[in-house]
C-alpha cells in the first residue's frame, strides 16, 4: 500500500493503519512524505513532516501538538537564546538529536532517503514499513505562502505568526528543479502496488508539493486513489488548509478536497454528516473521520481495510458509468 502524507492529519491516521496491517506479513506500507516544508536550523535539516511520521510510527510523538517528543525539554534551544543566537522554532533536545543524526548522515554521503529509513529502524520501526521523503534533494523545495507582508516560508508563517495573516497564495519555490526520488518512483511504477491513500493531511501545502513533482500525477491515474478529507463541513480539522485552499480558489469542503485531486482520484471518504454533490465522477464513502485518539484512528483504519477490498468493484461500476455517458454523448452528436 501506497500512503502519501504531510503533517499532522496522516501520521495520526498511521498509528491506526500499523496496528490494523502490522500482522499481515507480506503487506508494506510505503509512505511517502512532503519535504516542502523543511528548513535548515543551527546547522541541521529540520524535515517537520518526516519527523512527525516516524515519531506517530515510533509511539512517542507529543500528540498535544502532533509534532515533536512527548515530554521533551528545551535546555539547548534555551542556552542558545541566552547566547543571542535565536532559532525560528522550538526544539526539542531529542527532537533535535534527530535532526542531528540526520544532518551528520547527510554529510557522510547518504542520500536522505537512507538517512530516514535509517532513523526509523534506530526508533524501533519494522523494515516492511518505509518512510520514503518525495525527493533526495534536502532543502531544495520552499513551499512559500504569499501574504500582505510579503512572502514567507511556511515555517515562518505558521510558527513565528501563528497562520495569522491573510493568503493570497501559495507557491512551492524550487519544484521544478528536482525529481521525485529513485524509491518514490519506484513504489509508484511497480504493478504490485494498486492502492494509493492520500491522507487527511492539507491538500494544498502537505500533499501539494508531492503532486508537483515530474511525473508523480501521471502515475496516479494508473492507480486506484482514495483520498480521506481533512475538511469537515467548511472548516479544516486542524492547521491552515482552509485558508491555502482558499487562497488556490477552492472551496474549503469536502468537495473542495475532491476538486484539488479530481484528474486521478477513484474514491473519497467524507465525514459521515457532510454532504457532496450527487452527479460527480467519484466515488464517496461516508464515516466518522474525526481522530481523536489512537481507537478513533484504528477504527478509521479498519474501514478503509474492509472498504479497500470492495474498491476495484466501486472503481469498475465507476468505469463503466463513465463509458455509458460518454456512448450517449456520442449518439447525442449524431
Amino acid at each position: 500500500m501506497i500512503i502519501l502524507s504531510g503533517g499532522t492529519g496522516t501520521p495520526k491516521l498511521l498509528v491506526g493503519l500499523k496496528r490494523v496491517f502490522e500482522e499481515e506479513e507480506e503487506e508494506e506500507l510505503n509512505i511517502i512524505v512532503n519535504t516542502a516544508e523543511d528548513v535548515w536550523i543551527s546547522g541541521n535539516l529540520v524535515c517537520p513532516d518526516i519527523d512527525s511520521v516516524i515519531y506517530a510510527l515510533a509511539g512517542v510523538i507529543d500528540e498535544q501538538k502532533w509534532w515533536g517528543i512527548r515530554d521533551d525539554g528545551f535546555v539547548t534551544h534555551t542556552a542558545l537564546k541566552k547566547l543571542n543566537h535565536d532559532e525560528p522554532m522550538m526544539l526539542g533536545d531529542r527532537d533535535r538529536a534527530t535532526h542531528i543524526i540526520r544532518s551528520e548522515l547527510l554529510r557522510q554521503g547518504k542520500r536522505l532517503t537512507e538517512a530516514t529509513a535509517l532513523l526509523a529502524r534506530s526508533f524501533g520501526i519494522a523494515a516492511k514499513i518505509n518512510i520514503l521523503p518525495m525527493t533526495d534533494e534536502p532543502g531544495a523545495v520552499s513551499t512559500r505562502i504569499h501574504t500582505p507582508e510579503g512572502e514567507r516560508h511556511f515555517q515562518d508563517f505558521w510558527v513565528s505568526k501563528k497562520g495569522e495573516p491573510e493568503v493570497s497564495d501559495v507557491s512551492f519555490d524550487g519544484i521544478e528543479d528536482v525529481k521525485p526520488s529513485e524509491e518514490v518512483m519506484n513504489v509508484l511504477n511497480s504493478e504490485s502496488e494498486e492502492v494509493v491513500i492520500i491522507g487527511p493531511s492539507n491538500p494544498i501545502t502537505s500533499i501539494g508539493p508531492i503532486l508537483s513533482l515530474e511525473g508523480v500525477r501521471e502515475q496516479l491515474k494508473r492507480k486506484r486513489v482514495v483520498a480521506i478529507s481533512p475538511i469537515v463541513g467548511n472548516e479544516p480539522v486542524s492547521g491552515p488548509a482552509g485558508k491555502f485552499m482558499q487562497a488556490k480558489g477552492f472551496e474549503v469542503s469536502p468537495y473542495g478536497v475532491f476538486k484539488c485531486y479530481e484528474d486521478f482520484l477513484d474514491v473519497l471518504i467524507i465525514d459521515t454528516e457532510d454532504e457532496f454533490p450527487a452527479d460527480k465522477e467519484v466515488n464517496v464513502l461516508k464515516t466518522d473521520i474525526m481522530i481523536r485518539n489512537d481507537e478513533d484512528s484504528e477504527k478509521l483504519a479498519s474501514f478503509l481495510e474492509s472498504e479497500l477490498i470492495a474498491i476495484p468493484k466501486i472503481i469498475n461500476h465507476k468505469i463503466s458509468q463513465i463509458s455509458t455517458r460518454k456512448s450517449k454523448d456520442q449518439e447525442n452528436r449524431k
